[in-house]
């Protein structure tokens, strides 16, 4: 099993980690790291649990075992403690205030800031997405789905996370709206930011990211370097069974 290079510093940690809703336990015993600067990549078939994932790390689900950001233990953050961590969640489904202009949308997304801080950060939320700065004054409901996201995906910015968990950001929308998305994912790690990225498209997945874990039946099934040759072969084993040959996403 891979494991992050030793120069790269842990940012998030997770240890025998189990989530789920009510009675259904959806996750057991999930144990990865995701390092600083670094894009890791969440894959798995419907169903194997990996929005749960991401909703146990920000503290939207009721959840068990330990998590570390930073040196500090969430293992109970509520989302609230996890925002102001610099620990950043943006859900499946282009969540946005949709009779509210995009620059009040986003200065929604800056509530609790420092007033002289907002308009800075809102400015710099924009510059990863030109689509949606030129439409500013827009309501978002105005907005194609593909922009919707990049908007959902800037409110999140907003606060300059250290970490940003996306939610399937490909969701519904062409290939180029897709590669925007990602390219800006990929900008962020440059600046230093982490992104944990949950993704259906494989392909695209695997060419912005660092390392990948494969979630199959509520378990980590394998974790990899992205780059690593026969890596799809290796999924569709954890995804199906050895000696299965269904086609990949």
């Amino acid at each position: 099993m891979l494991t992050s290079a030793p120069e790269m510093k842990p940012l998030l940690t997770l240890e025998n980690v189990s989530a789920g809703y009510g009675r259904i336990n959806v996750l057991e015993g999930i144990s990865l790291t995701v390092g600083q600067g670094e894009i890791v990549a969440l894959l798995g078939p419907n169903g194997a649990g990996k929005s749960t994932l991401l909703k146990a790390v920000s503290g939207l689900i009721a959840r068990k075992g330990r998590m570390v950001f930073d040196g500090e233990d969430i293992s109970t953050a509520t989302p609230g403690d996890a925002v102001r961590r610099g620990l950043v969640h943006v859900v499946e489904g282009h969540r946005v205030f949709t009779q509210q202009s995009v620059h009040d949308n986003l200065l929604l997304a800056g509530y609790g800031l420092a007033r002289g801080e907002i308009a800075a950060r809102v400015e710099e939320a924009l510059s990863f997405f030109p689509e949606i700065a030129a439409k500013r004054a827009d309501r978002a409901s105005t907005l194609s789905g593909g922009q919707q996201q990049m908007l959902a995906v800037a409110q999140g910015l907003v606060r300059r996370p250290r970490l940003l968990m996306l939610d399937e950001p490909s969701a519904g929308l062409s290939p180029v709206l897709v590669d925007r998305v990602l390219a800006a994912a990929a900008q962020l790690r440059a600046a230093g930011t982490s992104v944990l990225l949950v993704e259906q498209l494989i392909e695209k997945a695997l060419a912005v990211a660092d390392r990948v874990y494969a979630l199959a039946r509520g378990g980590i099934a394998l974790e990899a370097s992205a780059k690593e040759s026969g890596l799809a072969e290796r999924l569709e084993e954890a995804y199906f069974g050895k000696g299965a040959h269904a086609p990949m996403a």
